[in-house]
């Protein structure tokens, strides 16, 4: 069972039950602990709220030993962390909500309330983060474990990767390709060698050298991997790989097709073409064109009827490119496939195959677009670059046209050997091209990256051999994931503010469907609620310091670069000083 699962349930059991009281009570937590003679140091009281009991006030004593030694109310810190009012069911209850459940801060507001617990939307938040920091702190003592679970296995490989929206700094990750477990993250400015250098390091020591690693073509990213393992197995992901020779390949004239399509304005005439054909479109008339085009016959009695709904149909059909692969640019180019479609359709309107006189009327407009001497010259020629780039991509056995996978294809399970004797041949026939040189770069350039054998590693059990991935679309579906889970909860679809302000180590909730992982975890625990109680609560409060204020502007300055006179103000202020 997934946590996500057990939690649910659990949830479930809570909004049938409620808690036990309907007035707040008072709870004493007089339990001794230790040996020795103890006395009496002082007692205290606070308010506590959990699920399962509501709010109480909690009057705890608290005792010292002839040493000196302190002790307080195990049960009361197996119920909340010090100094705190929330229980650890509440926060893990509002963990799980948040980060697994995809739910915001007013829809779990409004559930706490059905269970007699009274917390703001800003607590929410505040307990949320906590959450994160006890799973990291949690996470990072189970390291031993997790480095013996991957040991049975015969070791992990390394995909690292990043991402980023606008300013936001990048949220970098590791992730084990073998395990699927998210290893560590980091937040940092940019991926600069510099940068990554240190979380490789980390990696290292907490689980030891991988059996190889995955990762794109980023410079520093290269750079740190070669620092960091310079002598382990080191795989660049053909999709990443495919994807910037195309864009090298033909970029340029991808930008100049965009731009002349934009000055013509063509897309905007034929919307306002199909909002005016809209209004006269009768729905017999478009029963009678879509029977006659299934039928492949029609009455030439109502054939003069149907000159709107065939005009809008093909107006509709030059637009429409849904029927792209998903994998975006350069393996989808919606603009060349517009241009193509537009093609298509003056031709037809120049040779009168579909005699219409509201198509013709588009036939100027469409003429002058196709005509275009620079959109001309670039859609030939880009044309036939897209015929070599697709040559490579049947040679590298991914990101295939019409494939149905989109950016979720890994490829084919293809004999690596055979793949790299196609891209070999394909290599050999570019080669006097002088157009395709860059490419032809590339391919020598990252060869020794590209084609991994099944490595042979020793288990508990014998020798196995692993086969590293082609790709590293384990990261990069991780990524759209954790973007559609925060989109989802947030309402917003600009991420730039929530990767400012995540803990890093959010990543990490993504472990929790992954039973084995909980397993390690837990420790021996039988919840989350267990385990993180045996977490010191002032590392919990050190670490959610740590990361304050680390991507967070001085609020006097916030309110200083908002101001409109800005710089007249700076050089008034500067010149007074001067003189």
């Amino acid at each position: 069972m997934t946590l996500l699962k057990h939690y649910i349930d659990k949830i479930d059991e809570h909004n049938s039950a409620g808690n036990l009281f309907q007035k707040m009570p008072t709870i004493h937590f007089n339990q001794r602990v230790g040996d020795g003679d103890l006395k009496l140091l002082k007692s205290r009281g606070k308010r506590v709220i959990t699920l399962d009991i509501g709010p109480f006030h909690a009057k705890e004593k608290i005792f010292q030993d002839n040493e000196g030694n302190i002790y307080h109310s195990e049960r009361l810190r197996e119920l909340t962390p010090s100094r705190c009012t929330y229980g650890y069911d509440v926060m893990v209850h509002i963990g799980c909500a948040l980060f697994l459940q995809c739910r915001n801060e007013k829809q779990i507001v409004d559930d706490l309330l059905k269970k007699n617990v009274l917390i703001s939307r800003r607590q929410i938040g505040y307990l949320g983060r906590k959450f994160i920091a006890y799973l990291a702190i949690a996470h990072q003592q189970s390291g031993q474990r997790l480095k013996q679970a991957m040991a049975t296995r015969g070791g992990y490989i390394l995909h690292i990767d990043g991402t980023c929206e606008a300013d936001s700094p990048h949220l970098f990750t590791g992730i084990d390709g073998i395990a699927q477990i998210v290893l560590d993250n980091i937040k940092m400015p940019s991926e600069k060698a510099e940068t990554i250098v240190p979380f490789l390091r980390r990696i290292k020591r907490q689980y030891g050298d991988p059996i190889a690693l995955v990762h794109d073509m980023g410079n520093g990213i290269l750079s740190a991997v070669k620092t960091v393992f310079k002598d382990t197995p080191d795989f660049i992901c053909h999709f990443h790989f495919l994807r910037d020779i195309g864009r090298d390949l033909f970029e340029e004239e991808y930008g100049v097709i965009r731009n002349r399509l934009r000055k013509h304005k063509i897309r905007s005439l034929l919307r306002k073409k199909l909002k005016d054909f809209e209004k006269i479109i009768r729905d017999d008339s478009v029963f009678h064109l879509s029977s006659g085009i299934e039928t492949g016959r029609i009455d030439p009695d109502i054939m003069g009827k149907l000159s709107a709904p065939v005009a809008y149909a093909m107006i509709h059909w030059a637009l429409d490119l849904s029927g792209l692969d998903g994998y975006g640019f350069p393996f989808d180019c919606p603009h060349i496939a517009f241009y193509q479609r537009l093609k298509t359709l003056h031709e037809i309107i120049s040779h009168e195959l579909i005699k219409n006189n509201l198509l013709s009327r588009l036939w100027k407009p469409l003429t002058q677009v196709i005509e275009d001497p620079q959109l001309k010259k670039a859609a030939a020629r880009m044309q036939e670059r897209m015929k070599t780039f697709k040559k490579l991509r049947e040679a590298l056995s991914i990101a295939a046209p019409q494939g149905k996978n989109g950016l979720n294809d890994d490829g084919p399970e293809s004999d690596i050997k055979s793949i790299e004797k196609k891209v070999k041949r394909f290599r050999g026939e570019i080669e006097p091209d002088q157009d395709l040189k860059k490419m032809a770069e590339q391919i020598d350039k990252y060869w020794d990256k590209l084609f991994a054998d099944p490595i042979t590693v020793n288990t508990p059990t014998g020798r196995i051999a692993i086969q590293p991935q082609r790709t590293n679309n384990l990261l990069e579906r991780f990524f759209r994931d954790l973007k559609r889970v925060n989109r989802k909860r947030s309402g917003m679809k600009c991420l730039t503010k929530t990767l400012k302000y995540i803990l890093s180590d959010t990543p990490l909730v993504k472990n929790l469907d992954n039973p084995e992982y909980v397993e390690i975890l837990l420790d021996g625990c039988k919840t989350l609620e267990e385990r993180f109680a045996k977490i010191d609560s002032d590392m919990v409060i050190k670490k959610l310091k740590a990361e304050q204020g680390k991507y967070r502007m001085n609020p006097k300055m916030k309110k200083m670069i908002q101001l409109p006179d800005l710089p007249e103000r700076l050089t008034m202020l500067l010149s007074t000083q001067q003189a």
